[in-house]
């Protein structure tokens, strides 16, 4: 049974004023990271993926991470760690709502919706980085 992206509206980390609306981006393969500063696993998965966003076609792939703040240690950590390693657009969670609504279960989890806006794999932990382009080709 394929369940569908639930849609969610955050703001940038970098600058709150502006918001992300995922309904704007359907028709894309969307990758989302959940990830925390702390965590050191989510340094090497983002690293990973830091990569591949770079290289990758933004007009058919969005790469969109999401700094869990209800998991971080203080205010200013994920903005801190974004700001010193991250390109990727990066959303800042309210609390641990979006986080939730995802059902994960720890960082880095990572959710991947097809141009449907439906989910088609989530995985709790660092990413292999195959397994992720196997997932994504058939929609590229």
């Amino acid at each position: 049974m394929i369940l569908k992206a639930p849609i969610f509206q955050l703001p940038y980390l970098d600058d709150q004023s502006e918001i992300f609306n995922l309904e704007d981006h359907l028709g894309n393969i969307i990758v989302l990271t959940f990830w925390t500063s702390w965590c050191p696993e989510c340094s090497v998965d983002l690293m990973l993926k830091e990569k591949l966003y770079q290289a990758s076609d933004k007009n058919i792939v969005k790469f969109l991470t999401i700094n869990v703040s209800g998991r971080e240690r203080s205010t200013i950590a994920g903005l801190k760690y974004f700001r010193e390693y991250l390109t990727q657009p990066t959303l800042i969670d309210r609390g641990v709502e979006t986080y939730r609504t995802y059902n994960c279960h720890g960082v880095p989890t990572t959710v991947i919706i097809n141009p449907k806006g439906e989910l088609i794999k989530q995985i709790t932990g660092q990413v292999d980085l195959i397994e992720l382009i196997d997932t994504i080709r058939p929609f590229i």
